[in-house]
């Protein structure tokens, strides 16, 4: 029998922490495929593919160094399909003394665990993930007073704090953002990288999801898995990044192009945040290549660094600061629904039905992709945040509720009124066009804003802050769009508007 049950999360993979330093014979390590984790959202099949066989190789790694482990498996016949309810049963089973778990990462959960001493009756011990650089609470205590909590302000912080690119006390190259140098729209001649793509066999693990009637979107290769679900394969496929993607990573990181699905970023957010690598591995292996490789620039490297120690432990923070009244904010009052080709991407608009159809396809878009297109769209169209957030929480392989919303309704929606971002990221076609090659081929002519062949984003572009005056006026960061409404020829910007309208009135047919 066993004294202690120990629980590991799907997003909880990380092989160096504490609990594994020695085998215990009194402990139970638990690890467990549950309904009310597939269903509460539609998520992507590879999402479920990917954490589910994580899982399973994970259980089977601490099998072999000698952990004792119970894994529950998704058709097993005595699985209650909730945390609580298989924990009640295993500890009768086993006559557990003690349960121990980590900080879950998500609200939802973290509630639903809190209640496990109350229910089991037992003593119940929590201890930290050990993954990130801050603590749950450390983003709050850096900005409490404040009125504003800028991104750029913390990272500096968390810059200094953990000497990443610093000397004597100043960044690295005497600027902390080389975001002007990070803009580049790849050339017409230029080959981007082919990425580096696994090739597992998970099968029977599709066939088990479909079997049991989980409800997924998207589609996989079961012969032929693409994504990193052990360690060593996340370990590869950092290595391959910092060999192959580094030296252009930061030049490009913006752009978009139907010829390139990954362009030159890493993809290791989902091995990042189900913890089977760490932030601190994977930032001082970029940095080991700039200090060792000419190759390899400074504005590539802070662009990379800002992302995983900005960027990352910015967005965790904010989230459990603004939990659980973060969810149901809406701005805007939006209520449209999200159309329907956002689960197809048979849309005419080329930006929008290649950045769906990769997304169906991989499970994966880069994050100008998500922020300035499917986002913008969004945004423009006046749709629920809270349909925009069930999108982004299933459709992305690395989408877990703390990162996601924070970016889904903050930065990318607004409907925090700008507790995240300083201004709504909207655009016009322009900026679309600017940063790729989507416009060359598409059904609709990105310079004309009134006709059949207007691209949607202008005309909704000016609808939106034609709209929204009355929020938005006096934003700093605004002013200019504000000027140029107020220059329009009444019939011109009257003539925008019906553009709009008829748009919004035919979305689903765009």
């Amino acid at each position: 029998m066993k004294k202690t049950l120990r629980l590991i999360l799907g997003d909880q993979l990380n092989h160096s922490h504490s609990w594994y330093q020695s085998v215990d014979a009194d402990v139970l390590y638990v690890l467990m495929e549950i309904r009310s984790e597939t269903d509460y959202a539609k998520h992507h099949i590879q999402k479920v593919v990917a954490f589910f066989q994580a899982m399973r190789l994970f259980s089977e790694t601490l099998r072999n160094e000698g952990y004792a482990v119970h894994y529950i498996s998704l058709d097993d016949p005595e699985n209650k399909q909730a945390f609580t309810e298989n924990i009640k049963q295993l500890c009768v089973k086993h006559a557990i003394a003690r349960v121990e778990y980590q900080l879950s990462d998500e609200y939802r959960v973290d509630q639903e665990l809190e209640m496990l001493s109350d229910i089991l009756n037992l003593p119940v011990n929590l201890v930290d993930t050990e993954h990130f650089y801050t603590t749950r609470t450390e983003f709050s205590e850096f900005f409490a007073g404040k009125k504003q909590f800028l991104l750029e302000s913390f990272y500096r912080h968390m810059r200094k704090k953990h000497d990443v690119l610093m000397l004597a006390g100043k960044p690295e190259g005497d600027k902390w953002n080389f975001d002007s140098e990070n803009r580049k729209k790849i050339p017409a001649n230029h080959t981007v990288i082919t990425p580096l793509l696994f090739h597992r066999d998970v099968s029977n693990l599709v066939e088990m999801i479909h079997k049991h009637g989980v409800k997924t979107i998207g589609e996989v290769d079961g012969k032929r898995f693409l994504w990193p679900v052990t360690r060593n394969e996340s370990l590869e496929l950092l290595d391959f990044f910092v060999a192959y993607c580094l030296p252009l990573f930061g030049t490009f990181q913006d752009a978009m192009t139907p010829d390139a699905w990954s362009v030159y970023h890493s993809r290791l957010s989902f091995a990042l945040n189900v913890k089977l690598i760490s932030p601190h591995e994977v930032i001082e292996k970029v940095i080991q290549a700039y200090r060792e490789n000419k190759a390899v620039a400074l504005n590539q490297v802070e662009g990379f660094v800002r992302q995983i120690l900005g960027w990352r432990e910015y967005m965790r923070g904010m989230y459990w600061m603004q939990m659980p009244n973060y969810a149901s904010l809406n701005y805007f009052g939006h209520e449209n629904k999200l159309p329907n080709w956002y689960w197809t991407g048979e849309t005419k608009m080329k930006c929008l039905s290649h950045s769906i159809q990769q997304s169906l396809k991989f499970s994966y878009a880069h994050h100008i992709q998500r922020l300035m297109v499917t986002g913008n769209f969004a945004l423009l169209a006046g749709i629920h945040p809270n349909e925009v957030d069930q999108w982004y929480l299933g459709i992305y392989i690395d989408a877990i509720e703390w990162v996601e919303i924070t970016n889904t309704r903050g930065m990318s929606q607004f409907a925090d009124g700008g507790i995240v971002g300083t201004k709504p990221y909207v655009s016009s076609a322009n900026y679309i066009d600017k940063m790729g090659t989507y416009c060359t081929k598409c059904h609709y002519n990105s310079k004309e804003k009134v006709g059949e062949k207007a691209c949607p984003f202008n005309s909704l572009y000016w609808n939106f802050y034609a709209k929204n005056e009355s929020l938005l006026r006096s934003n700093p960061r605004i002013g200019m769009a504000y000027v140029t409404l107020d220059k329009m020829q009444p019939e011109a910007k009257a003539a925008l508007l019906q553009q709009a309208e008829f748009y919004l009135e035919n979305i689903n047919n765009l």
